[in-house]
């Protein structure tokens, strides 16, 4: 890992700077929307034309809820590092939508320059679901291009990272177009009642924040016979924490992220946390951990708890429990109980398909959507959690946003040195907290 930051970044970060830069962002979403927004697409007649950068499992799924939420879209360019994935989602997005897929054989991009050809090739709206380590340079380049863009999570995954993801939404909210985070509970409907009715006071004031994502080790790949090592670690991208930011980015980061918004989406003053690997141990599971336990605590003296798990035959959970003064509520249950007792009965939701609906209409009303201040948040609590569960020490909010070390090297592809390799069992070397230093 190395100790590198980009030029251009934006330096002294604090969390009084960053809540001010947010309210300034969200301010910019209006003001610039109306600008641009409505005279490229008046009315929501025109046909907007979709890029995909990433097909795998994620990106398909993404291209196929943005074209069921938008039928009068097209899917006309699509990239991926492997031909073999790009084929195989050109093909099933195809069978799912023949009438929106128009992807010519010279618009299905492989390599790692394609996002760039993605982005040249004429698309309003790009998407982007690849390995995550590319998130935020990707977004960069989309919205310095002029494109709208739905970014999935995590956005990045160091610091360095989310500090690109800021300056490319306040540039995004100063052009007019949107940028939707695939933290994707936000648009489900159950849990934005169940939250404002704890924002009224359902439960009282909020002592304390729960978060469970327990769960087995996701998408494990084996090794191909030919494939060298940096090849194969691009194939299990989950697996390896220089590119996906380890399983706190993963899987808790979606938990983090409901948590956060009853915190109004204001970071933490600090964490500590533990988490290693006990049980994931071989060469599929790469070099990340298999649990994680955290705390966050924030000036108001409220704290919220992270568990995470990804171990094979243990018991799993994924909840949010939020405590306050006079009840408890589970946002994905959708209920609450104590002095009020309630839950949600409306129609069911697919949150999927929601933050793409919500996304294109923004786009053609001219009133472009700007996630950009929950994501900044939410993916900074996940890195920070996984700075103090690699190190061991607890570290404050300031001190983990302005770190200048990023996951792996810089502009990785298939001739790059593998920044992690196996021993002679094919064991990855994995972090040691109070030995393994980041700050």
């Amino acid at each position: 890992m190395s100790k590198q930051h980009k030029p251009d970044e934006v330096k002294g970060h604090s969390r009084r700077d960053f809540l001010k830069r947010s309210a300034t962002a969200a301010s910019a979403v209006v003001v610039g929307g109306l600008a641009i927004g409505r005279t490229a697409h008046a009315a929501g007649s025109d046909t907007l034309k979709i890029g995909l950068i990433g097909c795998g499992g994620r990106g398909t799924g993404a291209a196929d809820n943005a074209m069921t939420a938008d039928p009068n879209t097209k899917l006309i360019a699509m990239a991926d590092i492997f031909e073999n994935k790009a084929q195989a989602s050109l093909a099933s997005l195809k069978k799912r939508k023949p009438d929106q897929v128009a992807v010519d054989k010279d618009h299905c991009f492989v390599g790692f320059d394609g996002y760039k050809k993605v982005i040249d090739s004429g698309v309003d709206v790009v998407l982007i679901a690849c390995a995550s380590r590319f998130h935020s340079d990707y977004l960069k380049a989309a919205v310095d291009a002029g494109k709208n863009v739905f970014l999935e999570k995590p956005h990045a995954i160091d610091p360095p990272g989310i500090r690109t993801v800021q300056a490319a939404c306040d540039a995004a909210a100063k052009k007019g177009l949107a940028v939707v985070s695939g933290l994707c509970w936000r648009y489900h409907t159950g849990v934005q009642e169940t939250i404002q009715r704890v924002r009224d006071g359902a439960i009282g004031r909020i002592v304390a924040i729960q978060e469970n994502y327990m769960r087995s080790p996701y998408r494990l790949e084996q090794p191909e016979a030919g494939m060298t090592e940096i090849q194969y670690q691009f194939r299990n991208w989950y697996h390896f924490n220089w590119l996906s930011g380890d399983d706190i980015a993963q899987s808790l980061l979606h938990s983090l992220d409901k948590g956060a918004s009853l915190m109004n989406d204001e970071p933490p003053a600090s964490a500590y946390g533990v988490g290693g690997r006990s049980s994931s141990v071989g060469t599929i599971y790469g070099d990340v951990f298999d649990h994680h336990g955290l705390v966050w605590e924030y000036p108001n003296g409220v704290r919220m708890y992270g568990f995470g798990r990804a171990q094979a035959g243990c018991y799993d959970e994924t909840s949010d429990i939020i405590m306050g003064t006079k009840g408890i509520a589970n946002l994905i249950k959708n209920h609450i109980q104590g002095e009020t007792n309630w839950k949600y009965d409306g129609p069911p939701c697919n949150m999927y398909e929601a933050e793409h609906l919500a996304m294109f209409k923004s786009i053609r009303d001219g009133k472009p959507i700007n996630n950009g201040k929950y994501m900044v948040n939410s993916v900074m609590m996940a890195i920070l959690g996984q700075i103090v569960c690699y190190t061991g020490k607890k570290v404050t909010w300031d001190e983990a946003i302005n770190a200048t070390y990023r996951l792996g090297p810089e502009n990785p592809d298939f001739n790059t040195e593998p920044p992690v390799k196996p021993d002679e069992k094919g064991i990855y070397p994995v972090a040691m907290p109070g030995i393994t230093k980041l700050l």
